[in-house]
Parts: structure tokens; sequence; C-alpha cells
């Protein structure tokens, strides 16, 4: 199910550039690492992230419409670019209906098209007002959430196409909960000076869009969503309880769900939907389904009228004209984010396409840009890192033989996904036209919904990926135990097939390490090689396993963005696993391609190892606005792109070693974490 979560839509979460031209644009050269963006002054045993890019950050600083930049974010903007040759060589041409050139060209335009889109004003969403505002009975309260829920505006639940987590080659249907607005649930619960301040703009947030939509009484209306979305977080797991599997793999059979939740009426909503219910249903959080339950039982109707209106503004408002659009950015994006001015129009009509028709335009990304020994040296180097990932496994003192054979079967399972899918998805029948930019935008989310539901109760696709191709991003998936690295993310500063190893092992191969890690972090170290959530650990192990990832808690506690404000070691703990264990099986895969070779001498000023690390600092090392970095530390399970660089490196001899580090040093930690 397509969730409509608009919160973040504003803030760039990342595509770079083109392989063949962005390193020159970038200012780094393809087959060296960005001398000038090292800021030698600093010594890299002291703070090595302000030793490799200090240069660069203080010579680039963030623009007004980002809230972070560092070199992988500038090459977001040249992708974006290379996104806009592709939809701006088809502006104005006529294709035939149904054909990717089709949606992509109308779509783009329609959304290009401020002129209509503002006339429009709030008539996209008036059909969905005026049906909320007629409810008068459970009944009918029951039946728009249904009706919504198929447009895409899946609130307070909505449900969603799952692999079985006892059998991962079946996809059974899954009961997930949203209908927060703000970023987390401590945000409603928080009693702090700025939680409540925060309460407040939210409040004036909710007014000021609902009196924009002429939906009346608007005060009355934004203090019952406060109320209900208040008691909603109060009933949700935490972030970090979200991490534990075990604790969102709650099966119920349909009879159990009915039991779980009276007021609501399943077998309608499952036909709603398209979906016949499967034998057992995943539902995420079973706290937040009995509230929601009560509350579809004993809440008040009115509030309900209220919440719901709320969620449809929400949901279509940067989709609405430029006073919806204002207050959007001015909230989440500059009140939240800290973003200091808005996208130009057509980065913002960049993404949306990706968003919403990504098989298509990943299609054309790639064909432009994306060459086959690309794909070839990325293939070749997930092998390396595999290989060091079992080298290294075989190698700890602390796991048992028992465990380890079940550790390097499920190594040996590892599915890599490399540059874009095998097989591209169609978008047989949907309807996109121009001129109708919410209505095309609405009809697309719609599409994704249907399209994702009608995998339930079928076998399990392994070809699907879950991001689309031109995405700087990469994945780690449990059940189908897949590494994915979509195109976007295949480019300097991380990869080129014109850079040499160390430049490239210290880029992507940190990140190859990173997802391989996921499968054997706190989280995904639960799933077996069958991407079962299934112990495959003796007790003893675990106990040790666990005592180790202690040691990256404890490391992220004491990291702060801010007096008073520090890192939730326990929400940063998988990516931190993943960074660890990364850089150090990409430093030894980088080890392992030298072998056989004439040894590389020093370049640059530094030797390969040295290069090797300077290149994981010029690729993470990111300058963050302070707002950014609040709203990270209570909602991301990412650290801030600072710890990232220091964080693992801080614990490997093998960083300390190519640098001279001694006992003492800031990059020294007196206690070192190693897990894998």
């Amino acid at each position: 199910m397509a969730f409509r979560n608009r919160l973040a839509a504003g803030v760039l979460t990342g595509v770079v550039a083109g392989t063949v031209w962005l390193g020159a644009q970038s200012g780094m050269s393809l087959r060296n690492l960005d001398m000038d963006a090292m800021d030698k002054t600093c010594k890299p045993c002291e703070d090595f992230y302000q030793y490799s890019v200090g240069k660069w950050n203080e010579n680039n600083p963030i623009p007004p419409s980002q809230t972070r930049w560092g070199k992988r974010w500038a090459g977001a903007d040249g992708n974006t670019e290379v996104l806009k040759t592709i939809l701006d060589a088809n502006a104005g041409k006529s294709f035939r209906a149904g054909t990717n050139e089709q949606y992509l060209a109308d779509f783009y335009s329609s959304c290009m098209d401020t002129g209509i889109i503002d006339r429009m004003g709030a008539k996209p969403v008036e059909p969905a007002l005026k049906r909320i505002a007629a409810l008068d009975s459970r009944a009918k309260l029951q039946k728009e959430l249904e009706t919504l829920a198929a447009a895409g505006v899946a609130v307070p639940f909505g449900l969603a196409a799952q692999p079985y987590t006892d059998d991962p080659k079946q996809t059974i249907a899954g009961v997930r909960t949203g209908g927060l607005s703000l970023p987390d649930r401590d945000y409603y619960l928080k009693d702090d000076a700025r939680s409540k301040a925060t309460r407040e703009r939210y409040l004036q947030h909710v007014r000021t869009l609902l009196k924009l939509a002429g939906v009346a009484g608007e005060d009355k209306a934004a203090a019952a969503v406060l109320t209900m979305e208040t008691k909603l977080a109060d009933q949700s797991l935490s972030r970090v309880e979200r991490r534990d599997p075990y604790k969102t793999a709650n099966h119920l059979t349909p009879g159990k769900l009915r039991e779980l939740t009276p007021g609501i009426d399943w077998v309608s909503y499952f036909r709603a939907s398209g979906v016949v219910p499967t034998a057992v249903i995943r539902v995420g959080d079973l706290k937040n389904m009995r509230e929601i339950d009560r509350m579809m039982r004993e809440g008040s109707l009115d509030d309900w009228k209220a919440y719901l209106a709320w969620h449809v503004v929400r949901s279509e408002a940067r989709d609405l004209s430029e006073p919806f659009q204002q207050e959007m950015f001015a909230f989440v994006d500059k009140y939240l984010g800290g973003q200091a001015e808005r996208r130009p129009r057509w980065k913002y009509c960049v993404s949306r396409t990706d968003d919403l028709l990504g098989e298509a335009l990943g299609k054309a990304y790639v064909d432009k840009v994306f060459p086959p020994a690309a794909k070839a040296k990325m293939q070749e180097m997930v092998k390396f890192l595999l290989a060091a990932m079992k080298e290294s496994i075989e190698g700890l003192d602390w796991m048992t033989p028992e465990t380890k054979k079940q550790a390097l079967a499920k190594l040996a399972t590892f599915d890599p996904k490399v540059g874009y899918p095998d097989k591209w998805r169609p978008y047989t029948g949907l309807r996109i036209q121009k001129g109708q930019y919410a209505e095309n935008a609405r009809r697309a989310e719609a599409f994704q919904g249907r399209d994702q539901l009608g995998q339930i109760g079928k076998a399990t696709d392994r070809t699907r990926w879950g991001m689309t191709t031109p995405t700087s991003n990469a994945y780690y998936n449990p059940p189908k135990n897949e590494i994915v690295f979509p195109a976007g993310i295949l480019v300097p500063p991380m990869f080129s097939v014109a850079a040499d190893d160390a430049a490239n092992y210290g880029g992507i191969g940190v990140v190859i390490g990173h997802e391989i890690s996921h499968g054997f972090d706190d989280s995904g170290s639960q799933y077996d090689a069958g991407g079962r959530l299934k112990n495959w650990w003796t007790p003893e192990d675990r106990k040790k396993f666990l005592a180790r990832a202690e040691c990256v808690v404890q490391q992220f506690e004491g990291y702060f963005i801010e007096p008073g404000v520090h890192h939730n070691g326990n929400l940063v703990l998988g990516e931190s696993i993943g960074d660890l264990a990364g850089a150090r099986i990409a430093y030894l895969a980088y080890m392992k391609s030298l072998e056989g070779k004439p040894k590389v001498q020093t370049a640059d000023g530094l030797t390969p190892e040295q290069k090797f690390f300077v290149a994981w600092g010029q690729a993470r090392g990111d300058s963050t606005r302070p707002e950014q970095q609040r709203l990270m530390v209570a909602t991301d399970p990412h650290p801030v792109a600072k710890y990232r660089v220091i964080g693992p490196l801080s614990n490997m001899p093998e960083f300390q070693a190519a640098f001279g580090c001694k006992a003492g040093d800031a990059m020294v930690r007196a206690t070192p974490c190693r897990i894998w």
C-alpha cells in the first residue's frame, strides 16, 4: 500500500549523478580522490572527518534549498539534471497513450504547469472532504476508510504485501499502522520546552491547511487532530522497539484479527482493497491496532471527521496550489528540517516523477548513463566483499563452530543485485493526462497500491526492487536475503569504473560491506539462510554478540550533536554495526584484490591504505543543518555524517596503522568495538 507520508517529501533523500561526466563536475578526478577537499591542517588521528573533507565543506556551504550537503549530495544535483534532460527531451511531444514516453512526458509537464495547479486551488480534495463532512454513522466511517485507502491515504492503518517470515517464499497480507503527522511518537509525548513549542506550531500548521482547504471550524478540528494523534502515539511501538522483528512479526488468522479488533469490518475492508485474506495476516503493532479499534468503537465521530479531513489535505498538499505548498515548506521543510528556501519546481517534479513512475524513468536513466562496465566492476567487487566476510566469520575467536556454520550458510545464500532490475514492471492500465497533475499523482499512487497488494497470496517475486534505479542508496532485505545497489549510487564519490581500487573500495566497497553486514546486525542476524525469522545462534554465542553490540550502543550514546542532545545508541545500532563491519571487510577485500598485483606506490601524498580511508570520509562527510541533525537523532537509524565517518574508523587498528595514530589520540578508542 502506498502510505502517503509527505513530511519528508521536500527534503532531498538522495539521487546522485550520471557515471561518465559527474567526476569533473563534482571536482573529483575519476582516477583519484579530491585532494583539494582535504583539510591537511587537521591531524587525521584527531578528527578524520575534518581531515578528509573539511576544505570541501568549508568551500561549499549547504545551499539554501538543502538540509545537508556534501560531495555525495552535490552529485545529487547532477543526477537530477540527468533525469531532467530525459524528461525535457519529451516535453511538448505527443506519444501513443500507455507508453512509458507518454507517462513521463505528460506527468512531468502536468507537474510543471503551475498555472493550472494554482487555478485549481483546493478542488482536487473537495470531493473527499465533502464525503467526510457528510459522515453520520460508524458504518459510513468504515466505508470512508476503505475509499481513502484505495486512493493511497491509508490512515490510521492499511494493508501491505509482505513476505511471510515463517516461509518467505510466500507473500501474505500485512496490516500496517500509520496516521501520525509529526516525525515520531515522541514529538507528541515529550514534555520539554522544544516539544511543546513544536506541538503549538503543528496546531497552527493544521489550522492553516484546513482553512485553505475550506474545512469549517479549523481551530476545533486542529485540536481534535492533535488529541487523536497523541492517543495513537501513546499506544505505538517506539522506533527502537520496531527494530526488533519479533515485536512486529505478529501473525494472526483472520478470525484472531477480528477478535483483536471487533470494531473493524475486515471482510469489507479486504474486499474493498481487492484482496483475499491470507491464512495468516501480519500485524506490525498490536498495541496500536487495539487503540485504533477502541477509537473506531468509542471515539467521537466529529473527531474522526476532523482527523480524516486533515490527512486528506496533508497527503495532497504538495500537489495543490501555491498557498498549500508554501505552508508545507514553512512547517515541514523549514521549521522541522531547517531548509532555508524551497527547491526549484523542476527539481520537485523530477523527484515526483521518479517516485511514482520510477520503473519507466529508471529504464531511460540506465540507457543514458549506466555502462555495462560499471555493472561488471561492481559485481567483481561484491564477490571480493562476500569472500572477505566469509574469511572474517571463519576467523572469529568468539563464535563457536556450530554458529559459524550457520552464519556461513546464510552468507552463501546472499542475492546481490546491481544497477537495475532484470525485469521492468509495466504501468499497464494507468491513466496519465496533460493538465491534471493532482489527479495524475493520485492515480499513480493508487496504481502503486493496487500493484503491491496484487502480490498478496502469491509466491514472493524476487525480481522486484524496493528502490528506483536512479536512487542514491542501497539496502538489505532480510526475508529475501538480498543486497541491492541501484545505479544511482554507483557514481563518484562512491564509485567510478575509472577510479583506482583504493577509492572504489573505500567508497562503494564500504557500502557493499555495510549492506552485507546488515544481514548480521542486531536485527538482520535474527533471520536465517532462508530468510526466515528463526534463531540460528547458540545461546552463548548470542549472548557474546549482544555484549559486543552493547559496545557500539555506548559509543554512539557518547556522540552529541549539541549540549544535552546525543544519539540514541539503540536506534542507530544496526546502521553503526553496518558501518563498522562494512569498513573492515571492505578494507580486507581491498587488500585481497591486490594479491598477485605489483605493489602500488604512494600517490598524491597518500599511501593506498590512506586513500581507502579518505575515500570513505569524502563519500560520507556531509555537513548537516542543526535542525536536520535534531530530526535525525529523533527519527533516523543512521547517525549524522560526522559520526558515520569517525565512529567506525576509530575502532579499526588498520586505520590507526595507516596514519600512525597512537593511544590517546581522538581517533583511537581505548576500548575498541569489534563484532564481525
